[in-house]
């Protein structure tokens, strides 16, 4: 049996209200979700990006439930929750033909600019778009060069309706939680909010921060810090959604 222990200060938390009974309801909310998350990271026949997903749902959920609380109470801790942990849900996605030409048109469109486009184990298109092209320090402001890179992706969105999307921002650790984890969450606000206004629905697009949570390099170099202040974006086709696309299209 596996012990959790969520010491007092606990990396992750965000600062709230000192009200004695709000404080105990966060931190409850907070430390069930961080538990779920650890003990579905530990599944043995979870694939790496499985296992992150799912450690992020319950980092989203705490993050989530302590922000809502901050703004709501009770009912914020709750939906809160709810909204961090929907985020990164797992599902079952397949690897379809418009999926194949979207990761063509990314590689083309993203080449020579050091954004890596993969298609991960789990059949899902995935992203990785470096600081350098996407936000400066302290900023979720989207950079000249980044744009161009959106709206070739806003495109291929709008080309499969099928596909839905999740937007992962990161940052360093040189800022505190307090700062990095709506920072995190704003950069992929942000990243949403462009694909919108060039056509893409909203209730396609799902967005979570995971503060420093998550680093990919190393944090004590500017090129470390550089490399995990980043947007992760992940395409997926379930196959449910891919049916009811191709069955209005036939109409």
């Amino acid at each position: 049996m596996i012990e959790f222990h969520v010491p007092a200060g606990h990396r992750g938390a965000v600062p709230v209200d000192h009200t004695v009974g709000r404080t105990a309801g966060l931190r409850r909310a907070a430390a069930i979700a961080a538990i779920a998350a650890f003990g579905l990271s530990a599944c043995a026949n979870m694939t790496d990006t499985q296992r992150r997903t799912a450690t992020g749902a319950g980092i989203g959920s705490a993050v989530g439930a302590v922000i809502g609380g901050t703004q709501s109470g009770g009912k914020g801790v709750r939906n809160g929750a709810l909204i961090g942990g929907a985020v990164a849900g797992l599902g079952t996605y397949i690897w379809s033909s418009r999926m194949e030409e979207q990761k063509r048109a990314m590689e083309e469109s993203t080449a020579g600019t050091g954004v890596q486009v993969t298609q991960t184990a789990e059949n899902l298109l995935q992203l990785d778009i470096p600081s350098d092209i996407s936000f400066a320090v302290n900023s979720a402001q989207i950079r000249g060069d980044f744009r161009p890179i959106l709206d070739r992706f806003a495109q291929t969105l709008v080309q499969n309706p099928a596909a839905t999307v999740q937007i992962i921002g990161h940052t360093d650790s040189s800022g505190s939680d307090a700062i990095n984890n709506p920072l995190s969450v704003n950069r992929a606000a942000s990243t949403r909010d462009y694909l919108v206004g060039r056509g893409v629905q909203p209730s396609r697009i799902m967005i979570d921060g995971r503060g420093a949570w998550e680093p990919v390099a190393d944090n004590s170099s500017t090129a470390g810090r550089a490399k995990n202040r980043r947007v992760e974006i992940y395409v997926g086709e379930a196959a449910r959604q891919a049916s009811a696309a191709g069955q209005q299209q036939a109409r």
